[in-house]
């Protein structure tokens, strides 16, 4: 084999180990520090529009929310989330139309300290409609609605069971 082979295939491999240690250094600082989140685009629009435009926009977004809400608030509709089961029995959420997390992670709505509860194990959330989504998020030992495994967000009734391990969970009036 020449030199000049050889040196080539020295540089070569020099190269893959640098460019391993690189996607290495970038896997485990997005493990610590999370991904990047930005803004959307609207909200950057509305931060540089002047003042008076600024409170003209938020006063048409109020009438348009107006009508809406009040098909929200609709007869029947659950107004808390309860822990019925579980470490927590007893816990009450009260619906406000914001999203409530579910899991093990320090910054979850409902903090789960429960073996087979992952991090980020669910969400629910309100659709456009009122009625109350659930969300698995990709847990390892999955989110239960009355006995049926979740694989797609799906409406909940209200007092029907939602079980992440050994908690359950119910919307209530």
């Amino acid at each position: 084999m020449s030199e000049l082979t050889l040196t080539v295939m020295r540089l070569g491999f020099l190269a893959v180990l640098w460019l391993f240690v690189i996607v290495a250094v970038q896997v485990i600082r997005s493990d610590l520090f999370g991904t990047r989140v930005t803004q959307r685009a609207g909200r950057r629009d509305a931060a540089a529009r002047p003042p008076q435009q600024r409170q003209q926009a938020a006063q048409d977004r109020r009438g348009q929310q107006q009508p809406a809400q009040s098909s929200r608030q609709r007869r029947g509709a659950p107004t808390k989330l309860v822990v019925a089961e579980g470490s927590l029995a007893g816990t009450t959420v009260a619906l406000q139309g914001q999203t409530i997390t579910l899991g093990r992670a320090h910054d979850s709505t409902i903090v789960l300290d429960d073996d087979y509860a992952s991090s980020r194990h669910a969400r629910i959330y309100p659709d456009r409609d009122g009625q109350w989504i659930v969300e698995d998020l990709g847990s390892t030992n999955g989110t239960y609605l009355d006995r049926n495994r979740l694989t797609t967000p799906t409406p909940v009734p209200l007092g029907a069971p939602i079980r992440i391990g050994k908690t359950v969970i119910e919307l209530r009036k």
